[in-house]
């Protein structure tokens, strides 16, 4: 066994991405506190193809030192903007149709194991602060909550690492549906 190199990976460059077809998903940050945080959901954001992030609030934003860090270029390809407020960002994505989806821990949340896409559909998924999760607010904003099944003590995952797991679960069951349709 050895270990691909970049070049036999057939990995886009940042013009070939710019210019591919995307997830229809977009990424709202809620008030994130950590720029690190954030800089690691742009890298799952490329790795996905995700449509955009929206940073919302205290949220940080490009060229933020700690955010490129983490974001290891990802800040060139992923299409981002930023809003003062995260009810602002949610009643853009509504008037263009986009399904909201809070990714969260409620008494009405739908697991991510049974949440199915509609490969047809935009959507957006709303990931909270990291202490207080997604806010009361923005949950009633929400077209449906979903939360990650979790089997340990802690019922919680970093924000960063939920954000990996539901763009791969929308990147897989689109990928999935778009095949099984051609």
């Amino acid at each position: 066994m050895r270990k691909l190199q970049n070049k036999e990976l057939g990995r886009l460059d940042a013009d070939q991405f710019r210019k591919a077809d995307k997830l229809p998903l977009t990424i709202v940050l809620d008030n994130i506190r950590s720029a690190h945080n954030v800089g690691s959901v742009f890298r799952s954001a490329d790795a996905f193809r995700v449509a955009a992030i929206y940073c919302c609030g205290i949220t940080a934003v490009p060229p933020q030192k700690e955010l490129l860090k983490t974001a290891l270029g990802a800040t060139d390809t992923v299409t981002w903007k930023y809003f003062g407020t995260t009810g602002e960002a949610i009643h853009e994505l509504k008037q263009y149709s986009t399904r909201i989806i809070g990714i969260e821990q409620t008494d009405i949340s739908t697991s991510l194991n049974d949440f199915r896409i509609d490969p047809t559909t935009s959507y957006a998924i709303v990931l909270g602060h990291e202490v207080k999760g997604v806010s009361a607010d923005i949950l009633s904003l929400c077209d449906a909550v979903v939360d990650i099944p979790q089997a340990g003590t802690k019922h919680s995952l970093n924000i960063a690492v939920a954000a990996g797991i539901v763009s791969w679960a929308f990147f897989r069951q689109h990928s999935l549906v778009s095949e099984q349709t051609r």
